[in-house]
């Protein structure tokens, strides 16, 4: 069963611009959040629900999703009972780390001057 998935945003980069196209697969309020929380053992769903309490079902699920299509995660289900799922961060995933540990080190040094 193939995953399709409408992204208001995926195809449009008019001008061929590489920001634009990180912007595409990583933009959003939620998708550096994930991708962080991820890479530090927070790999299940509920366990992602609890660290984004403000994250509704529908979007968490819509973002995993989009990452998952994107090569960024990797959905791994394990056949038991119950079922249990967990994400990893793929190799190509990997490749976001940097920037992500860039907008951690901004994030400190800037948000106690506000």
């Amino acid at each position: 069963m193939e995953k399709s998935i409408t992204r208001k945003t995926k195809d449009f980069n008019p001008t061929n611009c590489a920001v634009t196209y990180c912007m595409n697969i990583i933009g959003g309020k939620w998708k550096p959040v994930i991708i962080h929380l991820i890479r530090n053992g927070i790999n299940r769903y509920s366990l992602m629900q609890k660290g984004i309490p403000e994250i509704s079902k529908q979007t968490l699920t819509n973002q995993l999703r989009e990452l998952e299509v994107d090569g960024v995660l990797e959905r791994i289900v394990f056949a038991e009972v119950p079922p249990r799922v967990e994400y990893h961060i793929s190799q190509h995933g990997q490749t976001l780390l940097p920037i992500i540990d860039a907008m951690k080190a901004w994030g400190y040094a800037n948000m106690e001057k506000r």
